[in-house]
């Protein structure tokens, strides 16, 4: 009996013992034959943006909706025409002046320089007399007016106008280069000399580029040229020697002057040895008629 219990126990033993050793090398082939998941359909939605410093955080402008109608700024009239102005549309710039309801001198001179820019001299000259009416002691809008009547011609008139500004505002670089173009179209060369010298002294760069009205070509090519020679009188004097080189090249092509005549003015003497300048005198082979100095 007891040989018979002992088989069992035995038999029982073994039993459990397979049991354990299949489950041992059956478990790590359930991985391998367990089912793959199904795959993930694409997502409309795109994925999180990535993740910047707090610093470089992206301004994300609040869309139209969002902006409430009473927190948005509408521009004056005078502010859309200095817009306007600025992008060089002189017409549209003067019909937003003109919806000013009571334009100050400021605005008034804005308007004047718009028509000048247009070349209608006659509106010009009204809108500048306005703004007088408002500001009579405004040295720049004097500049102005007497810049169109340079352009029509009425010289002694302009002269006068550039006197009483230069009396408001005396170092005014801009308005005694325009006194001397002036007085060199009224062939007071001498004096448009001095105010050129002056204007000079005060900004070196006076003839350069600007956008503000002044008096540029006087209507003959001889005054042109006098014109031209005097600057380069002037911008010798102002050590500004290629710029000289220029105006002479621009005096010499209008017939002003010659080559003789300009070695034999000690203006000049600086330039010589120039090679610029040497050739300038070089390539005049033909001599022009130059006028009186």
């Amino acid at each position: 009996m007891r040989n018979l219990r002992n088989f069992r126990n035995f038999k029982s033993r073994c039993r459990q013992s397979a049991l354990v050793l299949f489950a041992v090398l059956v478990a790590p082939l359930h991985g391998a034959f367990a089912q793959a998941p199904a795959s993930v359909p694409a997502q409309d939605t795109p994925p999180a943006p990535t993740q910047t410093q707090p610093d470089q955080a992206p301004v994300v402008a609040p869309s139209a909706a969002s902006v409430p109608a009473s927190s948005v700024v509408q521009p004056t009239p005078e502010q859309l025409g200095d817009s306007l102005y600025a992008q060089k549309r002189y017409q549209a710039a003067i019909e937003a002046y003109k919806k000013i309801s009571e334009p100050s001198a400021d605005a008034w001179n804005k308007m004047g320089i718009a028509y000048q820019m247009m070349y209608n001299l006659d509106e010009a000259s009204r809108c500048y007399e306005r703004s007088l009416k408002l500001n009579p002691k405004s040295a720049r809008v004097l500049n102005n007016l007497a810049s169109v009547y340079d352009a029509q011609k009425e010289l002694p008139n302009a002269e006068r106008l550039y006197h009483r500004a230069l009396r408001i505002e005396p170092k005014s670089p801009m308005i005694l280069r325009n006194l001397g173009t002036n007085l060199i179209a009224q062939h007071k060369y001498k004096k448009g000399r001095e105010e050129y010298q002056a204007a000079l002294a005060l900004d070196p760069n006076v003839f350069g580029e600007s956008s503000s009205p002044r008096v540029d070509n006087p209507a003959s090519v001889q005054e042109r040229g006098a014109m031209n020679y005097f600057m380069a009188q002037s911008c010798i004097r102002a050590g500004q020697n290629d710029r000289a080189i220029e105006y002479l090249r621009m005096a010499l092509n209008e017939g002003y002057t010659n080559p003789k005549k300009i070695e034999a003015d000690n203006e000049f003497a600086v330039l010589r040895g120039n090679p610029v300048f040497e050739q300038l005198l070089a390539s005049q082979s033909t001599p022009k008629q130059a006028g009186k100095l």
